[in-house]
Protein backbone atom coordinates (compact mmCIF):
# COMPACT_ATOMS: atom_id res chain seq x y z
CA UNK A 1 0.00 0.00 0.00
CA UNK A 2 1.11 3.69 -0.83
CA UNK A 3 1.05 5.26 2.39
CA UNK A 4 0.99 8.54 0.83
CA UNK A 5 -2.58 7.23 -0.71
CA UNK A 6 -3.92 5.54 1.94
CA UNK A 7 -7.63 6.32 1.08
CA UNK A 8 -7.58 5.83 -2.63
CA UNK A 9 -10.63 5.02 -3.89
CA UNK A 10 -12.80 5.84 -0.51
CA UNK A 11 -15.25 8.34 -0.14
CA UNK A 12 -15.42 10.53 3.10
CA UNK A 13 -18.85 12.35 4.44
CA UNK A 14 -17.43 15.56 6.27
CA UNK A 15 -20.21 17.63 8.29
CA UNK A 16 -18.80 21.51 8.93
CA UNK A 17 -16.52 21.59 5.65
CA UNK A 18 -16.40 24.92 4.66
CA UNK A 19 -13.73 26.08 6.82
CA UNK A 20 -11.18 25.22 9.99
CA UNK A 21 -11.00 21.24 10.67
CA UNK A 22 -13.94 20.47 8.27
CA UNK A 23 -11.89 22.02 5.25
CA UNK A 24 -8.39 20.30 6.42
CA UNK A 25 -9.98 17.06 6.78
CA UNK A 26 -11.51 17.45 3.20
CA UNK A 27 -8.29 18.49 1.74
CA UNK A 28 -5.86 16.05 3.64
CA UNK A 29 -8.13 12.89 2.74
CA UNK A 30 -8.60 14.32 -1.21
CA UNK A 31 -4.75 13.83 -0.93
CA UNK A 32 -4.80 10.36 -0.24
CA UNK A 33 -7.13 9.39 -2.98
CA UNK A 34 -10.25 9.58 -1.51
CA UNK A 35 -13.55 12.09 -3.05
CA UNK A 36 -15.59 13.92 -1.05
CA UNK A 37 -18.78 14.79 0.09
CA UNK A 38 -19.67 17.44 1.90
CA UNK A 39 -21.86 20.01 3.89
CA UNK A 40 -21.35 23.13 5.99
CA UNK A 41 -24.65 25.41 7.21
CA UNK A 42 -22.86 28.68 5.38
CA UNK A 43 -25.14 31.27 6.86
CA UNK A 44 -24.59 32.69 10.73
CA UNK A 45 -26.08 31.52 13.43
CA UNK A 46 -28.47 33.61 16.33
CA UNK A 47 -26.63 32.80 19.51
CA UNK A 48 -22.82 32.21 18.39
CA UNK A 49 -20.75 34.87 19.23
CA UNK A 50 -18.59 34.54 16.04
CA UNK A 51 -19.31 34.99 12.38
CA UNK A 52 -20.33 31.08 10.79
CA UNK A 53 -19.15 30.07 7.22
CA UNK A 54 -20.24 31.78 4.40
CA UNK A 55 -21.07 30.24 0.40
CA UNK A 56 -17.59 31.28 -0.43
CA UNK A 57 -16.46 29.79 2.46
CA UNK A 58 -18.14 26.36 0.87
CA UNK A 59 -16.90 27.01 -2.50
CA UNK A 60 -13.16 27.53 -2.23
CA UNK A 61 -13.11 23.80 -0.05
CA UNK A 62 -14.28 22.38 -2.88
CA UNK A 63 -11.75 24.24 -5.18
CA UNK A 64 -8.97 23.51 -2.72
CA UNK A 65 -10.04 19.78 -2.69
CA UNK A 66 -9.98 19.73 -6.56
CA UNK A 67 -6.35 21.29 -6.52
CA UNK A 68 -5.34 18.49 -4.48
CA UNK A 69 -6.45 16.01 -7.42
CA UNK A 70 -9.63 15.20 -5.01
CA UNK A 71 -13.21 15.39 -6.57
CA UNK A 72 -16.17 16.85 -4.13
CA UNK A 73 -20.04 16.65 -4.18
CA UNK A 74 -20.34 20.11 -1.39
CA UNK A 75 -24.32 21.10 -0.52
CA UNK A 76 -25.20 23.98 2.02
CA UNK A 77 -27.47 21.48 4.60
CA UNK A 78 -27.84 22.38 8.53
CA UNK A 79 -26.83 19.64 10.77
CA UNK A 80 -29.74 20.26 12.80
CA UNK A 81 -32.10 19.09 9.30
CA UNK A 82 -31.90 15.46 8.86
CA UNK A 83 -33.44 15.27 5.35
CA UNK A 84 -31.10 18.00 4.11
CA UNK A 85 -28.07 16.14 5.49
CA UNK A 86 -29.56 12.66 3.69
CA UNK A 87 -30.51 14.53 0.89
CA UNK A 88 -27.23 15.82 0.23
CA UNK A 89 -25.32 12.26 1.13
CA UNK A 90 -27.65 10.49 -0.94
CA UNK A 91 -26.59 12.74 -4.02
CA UNK A 92 -22.92 12.17 -3.21
CA UNK A 93 -22.90 8.53 -2.97
CA UNK A 94 -25.47 8.55 -6.26
CA UNK A 95 -21.98 10.25 -7.81
CA UNK A 96 -19.57 8.29 -6.35
CA UNK A 97 -20.79 4.97 -5.59
CA UNK A 98 -20.35 4.34 -2.21
CA UNK A 99 -18.87 5.58 1.34
CA UNK A 100 -16.45 4.57 3.81
CA UNK A 101 -15.54 7.42 6.43
CA UNK A 102 -17.88 9.67 8.14
CA UNK A 103 -16.63 12.65 9.76
CA UNK A 104 -19.08 14.40 12.06
CA UNK A 105 -17.26 17.60 12.74
CA UNK A 106 -19.64 20.22 12.41
CA UNK A 107 -19.96 22.35 15.95
CA UNK A 108 -20.79 25.49 17.11
CA UNK A 109 -19.33 27.43 20.69
CA UNK A 110 -21.80 30.02 22.75
CA UNK A 111 -20.17 30.46 26.17
CA UNK A 112 -22.30 31.61 29.04
CA UNK A 113 -22.83 30.24 32.47
CA UNK A 114 -25.65 28.36 33.19
CA UNK A 115 -27.72 31.61 34.36
CA UNK A 116 -27.66 33.43 32.02
CA UNK A 117 -28.09 30.90 29.10
CA UNK A 118 -31.47 31.39 27.27
CA UNK A 119 -33.09 28.03 25.84
CA UNK A 120 -33.17 28.76 22.66
CA UNK A 121 -29.18 29.36 22.72
CA UNK A 122 -29.09 25.48 24.73
CA UNK A 123 -30.84 24.45 22.01
CA UNK A 124 -29.10 25.59 19.34
CA UNK A 125 -25.72 24.02 20.77
CA UNK A 126 -26.95 20.96 22.06
CA UNK A 127 -28.92 20.30 18.21
CA UNK A 128 -26.01 21.29 16.68
CA UNK A 129 -22.88 19.58 18.39
CA UNK A 130 -25.10 16.30 19.91
CA UNK A 131 -28.28 15.91 17.75
CA UNK A 132 -26.16 17.16 14.52
CA UNK A 133 -23.44 14.16 14.70
CA UNK A 134 -26.22 11.68 15.41
CA UNK A 135 -27.49 13.30 11.79
CA UNK A 136 -24.45 12.87 10.10
CA UNK A 137 -23.82 9.33 11.39
CA UNK A 138 -27.42 8.50 10.85
CA UNK A 139 -27.58 9.73 7.09
CA UNK A 140 -24.78 7.72 5.91
CA UNK A 141 -24.25 4.53 8.57
CA UNK A 142 -26.85 2.56 6.46
CA UNK A 143 -24.59 2.69 3.13
CA UNK A 144 -21.80 1.50 5.05
CA UNK A 145 -23.23 -1.07 6.49
CA UNK A 146 -24.84 -2.45 3.45
CA UNK A 147 -21.17 -2.18 1.43
CA UNK A 148 -20.33 -4.89 4.17
CA UNK A 149 -16.17 -3.44 3.65
CA UNK A 150 -16.17 -2.02 7.08
CA UNK A 151 -15.13 1.94 7.26
CA UNK A 152 -14.57 4.20 10.01
CA UNK A 153 -16.67 7.13 12.10
CA UNK A 154 -14.72 10.07 13.62
CA UNK A 155 -16.68 12.26 15.82
CA UNK A 156 -15.26 15.81 16.56
CA UNK A 157 -15.51 16.07 20.35
CA UNK A 158 -13.13 18.76 22.58
CA UNK A 159 -11.19 18.44 25.95
CA UNK A 160 -14.83 19.80 26.93
CA UNK A 161 -15.89 16.36 26.42
CA UNK A 162 -13.41 15.22 28.96
CA UNK A 163 -13.29 17.73 31.30
CA UNK A 164 -15.49 20.54 32.47
CA UNK A 165 -15.18 24.00 31.44
CA UNK A 166 -16.31 27.33 33.33
CA UNK A 167 -19.15 29.10 31.43
CA UNK A 168 -19.66 26.68 28.36
CA UNK A 169 -22.22 24.33 30.15
CA UNK A 170 -24.31 23.16 26.79
CA UNK A 171 -20.79 22.75 25.20
CA UNK A 172 -19.45 20.58 27.57
CA UNK A 173 -22.91 18.76 27.76
CA UNK A 174 -23.44 18.36 23.89
CA UNK A 175 -19.49 16.83 23.59
CA UNK A 176 -19.44 14.57 26.64
CA UNK A 177 -22.77 13.29 24.82
CA UNK A 178 -21.37 12.34 21.78
CA UNK A 179 -18.99 10.21 23.68
CA UNK A 180 -21.48 8.28 25.20
CA UNK A 181 -23.18 8.10 21.65
CA UNK A 182 -19.79 7.17 19.86
CA UNK A 183 -19.04 4.69 22.26
CA UNK A 184 -22.47 2.87 21.77
CA UNK A 185 -22.63 3.27 17.90
CA UNK A 186 -19.14 1.22 18.17
CA UNK A 187 -20.68 -1.94 19.83
CA UNK A 188 -23.35 -1.64 17.27
CA UNK A 189 -21.60 -1.54 14.25
CA UNK A 190 -18.49 -3.88 15.35
CA UNK A 191 -19.79 -6.96 13.52
CA UNK A 192 -19.88 -4.72 10.93
CA UNK A 193 -16.12 -4.19 11.10
CA UNK A 194 -16.96 -0.40 10.88
CA UNK A 195 -15.10 1.49 13.65
CA UNK A 196 -15.88 4.69 15.70
CA UNK A 197 -13.93 6.37 17.31
CA UNK A 198 -13.81 10.30 19.09
CA UNK A 199 -10.93 12.85 19.17
CA UNK A 200 -10.56 15.63 21.17
CA UNK A 201 -8.55 18.60 20.59
CA UNK A 202 -7.67 21.75 22.64
CA UNK A 203 -8.23 24.85 21.25
CA UNK A 204 -7.22 24.98 17.58
CA UNK A 205 -6.37 27.77 15.23
CA UNK A 206 -9.29 28.23 13.50
CA UNK A 207 -11.84 31.00 13.11
CA UNK A 208 -13.89 29.37 16.28
CA UNK A 209 -11.43 31.29 18.07
CA UNK A 210 -9.29 33.60 16.45
CA UNK A 211 -12.06 35.84 15.54
CA UNK A 212 -12.68 39.93 17.27
CA UNK A 213 -15.21 38.18 19.83
CA UNK A 214 -13.00 35.41 21.55
CA UNK A 215 -10.39 37.49 22.57
CA UNK A 216 -13.19 39.65 24.76
CA UNK A 217 -14.97 36.63 26.08
CA UNK A 218 -11.60 35.14 28.32
CA UNK A 219 -9.64 38.38 29.08
CA UNK A 220 -12.22 40.48 29.93
CA UNK A 221 -9.49 42.23 32.26
CA UNK A 222 -7.78 43.53 29.57
CA UNK A 223 -9.14 46.88 27.15
CA UNK A 224 -8.72 45.73 24.34
CA UNK A 225 -7.82 42.26 24.05
CA UNK A 226 -6.44 40.36 20.47
CA UNK A 227 -4.88 37.40 19.83
CA UNK A 228 -1.44 37.77 21.70
CA UNK A 229 -3.81 38.13 24.56
CA UNK A 230 -5.94 35.16 23.69
CA UNK A 231 -2.35 33.21 23.11
CA UNK A 232 -1.57 34.12 26.64
CA UNK A 233 -4.77 32.94 28.49
CA UNK A 234 -4.61 29.52 26.31
CA UNK A 235 -1.12 28.78 27.21
CA UNK A 236 -1.89 28.41 30.99
CA UNK A 237 -4.07 25.35 29.82
CA UNK A 238 -1.38 22.97 28.27
CA UNK A 239 1.28 21.59 30.10
CA UNK A 240 3.18 21.63 26.69
CA UNK A 241 3.19 25.39 26.70
CA UNK A 242 1.61 26.10 23.55
CA UNK A 243 -1.56 28.47 23.01
CA UNK A 244 -3.45 25.80 20.12
CA UNK A 245 -2.66 23.47 18.32
CA UNK A 246 -3.02 23.81 14.66
CA UNK A 247 -5.79 21.78 11.93
CA UNK A 248 -3.45 19.62 10.71
CA UNK A 249 -2.76 18.07 14.41
CA UNK A 250 -6.47 16.85 14.53
CA UNK A 251 -6.32 15.89 10.79
CA UNK A 252 -3.26 13.88 11.57
CA UNK A 253 -5.05 12.44 14.35
CA UNK A 254 -8.38 11.36 11.95
CA UNK A 255 -6.74 10.00 9.34
CA UNK A 256 -4.67 7.55 11.75
CA UNK A 257 -7.93 6.48 12.83
CA UNK A 258 -9.59 6.22 9.71
CA UNK A 259 -6.64 3.90 8.24
CA UNK A 260 -5.82 0.65 8.19
CA UNK A 261 -3.49 0.81 10.59
CA UNK A 262 -5.98 1.42 13.43
CA UNK A 263 -7.94 -1.74 11.97
CA UNK A 264 -8.43 -2.84 15.76
CA UNK A 265 -9.08 0.68 17.19
CA UNK A 266 -12.53 1.27 18.35
CA UNK A 267 -14.50 2.95 20.88
CA UNK A 268 -11.55 5.35 21.92
CA UNK A 269 -11.65 8.79 22.63
CA UNK A 270 -8.31 10.43 21.27
CA UNK A 271 -6.85 13.50 22.89
CA UNK A 272 -5.51 15.67 20.85
CA UNK A 273 -4.75 18.30 23.41
CA UNK A 274 -0.57 18.83 24.11
CA UNK A 275 -1.79 17.55 27.91
CA UNK A 276 -4.18 20.00 28.43
CA UNK A 277 -7.03 17.07 30.24
CA UNK A 278 -4.13 15.80 32.18
CA UNK A 279 -3.43 19.44 34.22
Amino acid sequence: MDRNRRFEGKVVFVSGVARGQGRNHAIRFAEEGARIIGVDLCHDLEHAPYPMSSPEDLAETVRLVESAGGAMHAEQADVRDLAAVKSAVKAGIERYGRLDVILANAGTYSPLPVQFVADDSWSETIDINLTGVFHAVKAGVRQMVEQNEGGAIVITSSTAGIKGFYGAPAYCAAKHGVVGFMRSLALELAPNQIRVNSVHPTSVYTPMIINDVFPKLVRMDHPDPGEAETAEFLQQMQPMGNPWIEVDDVTNAILFLCSDDARYITGVTLPVDAGATIK
